[in-house]
């Protein structure tokens, strides 16, 4: 009779656990784990510096699940190997993460085991995955992440940070663009802490993978500047570990292991067949997979004791020594730099420096004003002077966005220098928000620019930022038709209405540069929710504070900014960004008429969501039901702030190229339009 190794059976454990799951559920993908079992086993026993009994330890390799689907191969090895729940306050708790039982209710409500891995939600997922492509994308931040904080706060005989990132990747993330961009991206940066195992079955969803996919990866990897490595078979362990130790031994590019798997591996009649893709094995299959497995046919959820020891004695062990050398030598380095290590401890709890906000600039009344573009820059170096680890950079547009870093010592991120706090990310948007998803989550504080017409290339990376709850910093400039002559292909028009539909995300379109400050003030003190910023590319007025209400209003996302002072308001004038400037100019012209008018700046729709009734109906009183809203995008959502019988003047179609004044004029954002909408209002 064979007897199975230890590994052996810890490999068939995961995989009994990955089908016995998706049967329980009648929902899933058990064809990939069953395939993939030996090498997230290998890279997890053998090469993973990774302690379950303290999954957040600051330098520990980084896994990720590119292939979300496959999310039951790693909540056995959550399981298996032990690793421990964490709450909110960065607390390591006595619970598993995953305990058998989480399996068992697989893609259930409120069970830790969904059906693909999620951020904050159990332990030990380093990040959200299920959208392909962008776990390897992000992957790409983590490795970043490793070399910056490295170069930060590395010193001679304190290696305090060092880490890997490992990421499995299916042949639909090969496919997506959002992998291509990053592989592009790391093999320029020569990431060599970078490891993906591209996992080569060959079947999607639909079939064979030759229904629309024929090129040569490893040819396409290797002119990214990767180094490429083969594993005939997946289940060859001895291969596979001789190909991570070489990732190892790389210290000049990233890696990219192609794995040849069949999918349901050990499945008699769904082997490399599509349907072990997205749907249960059925009980037969089961038994018989079971079978040629040496397993108990009628047993199900079954996990030896000995597989438990077996990677206790393994990563356990390991893992723990690692992170317990890596804690004795931070006392040491808390003593002899003090400064540094409590950087460092700010860092992973998500708090700012003592007195961070000290350097930002208050800008006097102006009537001819600047472009909060501009004022955004400005305010960004005050703030990142005063908080090391705020970086970031643009999609080859930081002149136009003005989010560059200029003063001494902010320097550039490259291949060859990693403290640099300037990152350039070239053209692409969709990879630039994965990395900065990944910077974020190793607990740096990024920002990533660009137009906001092109925030489309990154929406699917922006709105993962929101589901992992994670303070990514997004600016967007050139924020209305006001890009002029560029025309409509770069005049953002329903991007404003689709970016604050996206829920947990802060949306910030300020008025001026008081306002602009008080943004920034705002998103600092983000600790679990990203942010937009939304900036013109225009000149605008700032607003003489003594005058009109307080910026500081800001921070409750709507305020009132200019008031009749006659008691209950006959009109009520909201607007955004450049068009506050609009209401302020119908305002006057209206009290110089004698109406009581009242003008209110809305810069963040979710700020203004979160506050008590009682604030909100004093903004905007209920009982004043004449009310327009004025901003150069959609009309899309103004209903809940204007009413049904409310005027919204925005934009009902595209842009159009032309000058500025001329297009205000075309679609109607002047002042007598203001007027005349609001008298409008007043006679219904």
């Amino acid at each position: 009779m064979h007897i199975p190794t230890p590994a052996q059976r810890a490999i068939n454990t995961i995989r009994t656990l990955a089908m016995d799951a998706v049967q329980a559920a009648n929902s899933g993908h058990p064809g990939t784990p069953m395939a993939m079992a030996p090498v997230a086993y290998t890279i997890w026993q053998n090469f993973l510096r990774f302690d379950p009994n303290d999954p957040i330890w600051p330098n520990r390799d980084r896994f990720v699940l590119s292939i979300g689907h496959a999310s039951t191969l790693l909540y056995a090895l959550l399981h298996l190997t032990g690793v421990k729940a964490v709450n909110p306050k960065y607390e390591t708790l006595g619970e598993l993460s995953v305990a058998l039982d989480d399996i068992k209710q697989f893609r259930q409500l409120d069970s830790r085991t969904p059906g693909h891995p999620e951020y904050r939600w159990t332990s030990g997922v380093e990040t959200t995955t299920g959208p392909l492509g962008q776990g390897v994308a992000t992957s790409v931040g983590m490795a970043i992440a490793s070399r910056w904080l490295a170069a930060h706060f590395n010193r001679p005989g304190f290696e305090m940070f060092g880490y890997d990132a490992y990421a499995i990747a299916g042949d639909g993330d090969m496919m997506e663009g959002v992998a291509s961009e990053a592989a592009s991206l790391a093999g320029h940066l020569r990431l060599s802490n970078l490891c993906w195992v591209y996992d080569n079955n060959k079947i999607t969803i639909e079939g064979n993978t030759s229904w629309a996919f024929s090129e040569d990866v490893a040819t396409r990897f290797l002119g990214y500047g990767w180094n490429v490595l083969r594993v005939g078979d997946a289940n060859d362990q001895e291969t596979l570990s001789r190909a991570f130790q070489t990732f190892k031994n790389t210290t000049d590019r990233p890696t990219l292991i192609i794995v040849d798997s069949h999918i349901a591996y050990g499945a008699p009649n769904k082997q490399d067949t599509h349907g072990a893709h997205g749907e249960p094995l059925g009980e037969e299959e089961i038994r018989l997979t079971k079978r040629n497995y040496g397993w108990p046919e009628e047993a199900k959820f079954l996990v030896p004791d000995e597989v438990r020891q077996h990677f206790a004695d393994g990563i356990g062990a390991r893992g723990k020594a690692l992170r317990d050398v890596w804690f004795v030598r931070f006392e040491a380095y808390k003593e002899a730099y003090p400064e540094l290590a409590d950087q460092l401890y700010q860092i992973q709890h998500r708090q700012l420096p003592a007195r961070w906000d000290m350097d930002l600039p208050v800008f006097p009344a102006d009537a001819k004003g600047d472009a909060s573009r501009n004022s955004s820059g400005k305010v960004l170096n005050a703030i990142a002077q005063n908080v090391p680890w705020l970086l970031g950079g643009a999609a080859d547009l930081a002149p136009s966005t003005r989010t560059r870093l200029t003063f001494a010592g902010a320097g550039d991120f490259t291949s060859e220098t990693h403290n640099g706090r300037n990152f350039h990310f070239g053209i692409r948007e969709h990879a630039m928000g994965a990395i900065l998803n990944g910077l974020s989550l190793s607990k740096i504080r990024p920002f990533g620019a660009g137009f906001l017409i092109f925030s489309d290339y990154g929406r699917p990376a922006i709105r993962l930022s929101a589901l992992m709850e994670i303070p990514v910093i997004h600016i967007f400039t050139h924020d209305s038709i006001g890009v002029g002559e560029d025309g409509p292909t770069h005049q953002p028009v329903e991007q404003i209405a689709s970016l604050r539909a996206i829920p947990g995300l802060i949306d910030l379109r300020p008025a001026d540069a008081n306002e602009v400050v008080e943004a920034w003030r705002v998103i600092m003190q983000l600790r679990h929710q990203p942010a937009v910023l939304i900036l013109s590319r225009q000149n605008l007025p700032t607003v003489d504070r003594s005058k009109y209400g307080a910026a500081a209003g800001v921070a409750k996302g709507a305020y009132v900014l200019a008031d009749g002072g006659n008691g209950r308001p006959d009109v009520i004038l909201i607007g955004t960004g450049s068009e506050v400037q609009l209401c302020l100019a119908a305002y006057e012209q209206l009290t110089a008429e004698g109406i009581n008018a009242r003008v209110v700046s809305m810069p963040s729709w979710a700020l203004f969501e979160k506050q008590e009734q009682a604030y909100k109906d004093s903004v905007l009183p209920p009982d004043v039901t004449a009310r327009v809203s004025v901003e150069q995008a959609s009309t899309l959502g103004w209903a809940r702030y204007v009413g049904l019988s409310g005027c919204s003047i925005g934009m009902e179609t595209f842009g159009a190229s032309a000058p500025l004044k001329a297009l205000q004029e075309k679609f109607g954002f002047t002042p007598d339009r203001v007027v005349a909408a609001a008298k409008e209002q007043l006679r219904k």
